[in-house]
């Protein structure tokens, strides 16, 4: 079992000399390449030990997708592209980047509620697959499809009647925006069919942020019966199910990385007990944090520190406008610590209690409280781990107008 998470130095990442190492790159100089803070970094190399790790844990049973609302830096898409056998949108712009990337629109799926007409549009264009998520996306389709002549490439994303257990959010279960719900899905089905569209199979995703691979098995259990189930209902082959992703990544003290070994065993199990019924299915994981998440760091400087009543608060020139997810206030019921470094100082011991703030006017605008860190100091680099994935695009960078930051990939 994987050892629980501290807030210490991430494993991924290496120091030498006092300074943090990002993919053998001291931070400082880092820092002088990015030309300001605060920056967002990401090792490449993290990225592709990732991929690995899930290559060899999964071996042929399921396809690696990748999930660009996670992180949508096209440097980064362009990176992962080749090396996962597939790409999920979920924006007309995502969508440019997944295409710009070089990627077969065969291997393009486009989710989300509240598709738009131009970007239903762009998707039928470009001959990739929509996950359709209710009955009037579905006549959108088809009424555009047949008023530019353009083949229509669907599949049905569907609103489960069980939800996945102990996830971070939960998208699935009850009532959604999300997808259609299984009750539904027949009628669906056969308007598919009637219309002579090209379907592509079922999406079922559960939740987010899960690192219990016992409900993440039981919600696999599920989803492959409700697969079976639907298709059999509809006398209908599936070409793919994208069974999601779920997957999470630690956070916080005391959380552990998933073990991905019994998903992976139940996977082989389910994709045996089903061989019959999905003979020619591709089974699809859908990942996105869990590619990313671990790979990123977002770096700011310390502009200025000051003591009130007691406490000490450092206030660095990034903040919640550019890390909304590290202040807690992008999906936290009770707000925690992000693992938070001092990049320059990586081997003094940390014997002193400080608040790391941005520079809003706002109480909200925390990113650490009372963390144990060295004696910290004006012009210092204050690294917040974990930060690759629902990082700088999660975030509402036009509060109060200050300057963006940078991303790099190295």
């Amino acid at each position: 079992m994987a050892s629980p998470l501290t807030h210490c130095e991430m494993s991924q990442f290496k120091s030498h000399n006092n300074q943090l190492l990002v993919n053998n790159i001291p931070l400082t100089r880092l820092a002088q390449r990015a030309g300001q803070t605060p920056f967002y970094a990401y090792d490449r190399s993290v990225i592709q030990q990732k991929i690995d790790e899930l290559r060899q844990t999964f071996e042929n049973e399921a396809s690696i997708h990748y999930a660009i609302k996670a992180n949508p830096m096209p440097a980064l898409v362009d990176f992962i592209a080749d090396k996962v056998d597939g790409l999920d949108v979920a924006s007309g712009k995502e969508l440019t980047t997944a295409l710009n990337s070089g990627k077969s629109p065969a291997c393009i799926s486009f989710a989300g509620p509240g598709k738009n007409e131009k970007e239903l549009l762009m998707a039928l264009a470009a001959g990739i697959t929509i996950n359709i998520e209710s009955n009037t996306e579905l006549e959108r389709i088809i009424q555009l499809s047949e008023q530019h002549n353009l083949i229509a490439n669907i599949a049905v994303r569907i609103n489960p009647d069980f939800e996945l257990k102990t996830s971070g959010m939960r998208m699935a279960g009850g009532a959604q925006q999300f997808g259609i719900d299984a009750e539904q899905a027949p009628l669906i089905l056969e308007r598919i069919k009637a219309a002579s569209l090209n379907f592509r199979g079922l999406h079922i995703f559960t939740g987010s942020q899960n690192l219990n691979p016992t409900a993440i098995c039981e919600a696999h259990n599920n989803i492959y019966a409700l697969a079976e189930s639907i298709s059999a209902s509809a006398k209908m082959p599936l070409p793919t199910l994208n069974i999601g992703g779920g997957f999470g990544i630690p956070y916080f003290p005391g959380e552990s990385h998933l073990n991905l070994q019994p998903v992976a065993e139940n996977i082989k199990r389910l994709n045996q007990q089903y061989s019959a019924q999905f003979k020619q299915t591709e089974i699809i994981l859908e990942l996105g944090r869990y590619l990313v998440g671990e790979a990123g760091i977002f770096v700011s400087k310390v502009t200025d520190i000051k003591q009130s009543r007691e406490q000490t608060f450092a206030i660095i020139d990034g903040g919640l406008h550019h890390h909304l997810a590290a202040s807690g206030n992008f999906g936290q019921v009770i707000r925690k610590n992000y693992p938070v470094a001092i990049g320059n100082k990586m081997d003094k011991p940390k014997d002193h209690s400080v608040s790391i703030v941005g520079p809003l006017c706002t109480p909200l605008d925390l990113l650490a409280k009372n963390m144990p860190l060295p004696t910290i100091e004006i012009d210092d680099l204050v690294v917040i781990y974990q930060s690759g994935a629902y990082g700088f695009t999660a975030s509402p960078r036009d509060f109060l107008s200050h300057n963006p930051p940078v991303e790099l990939l190295v």
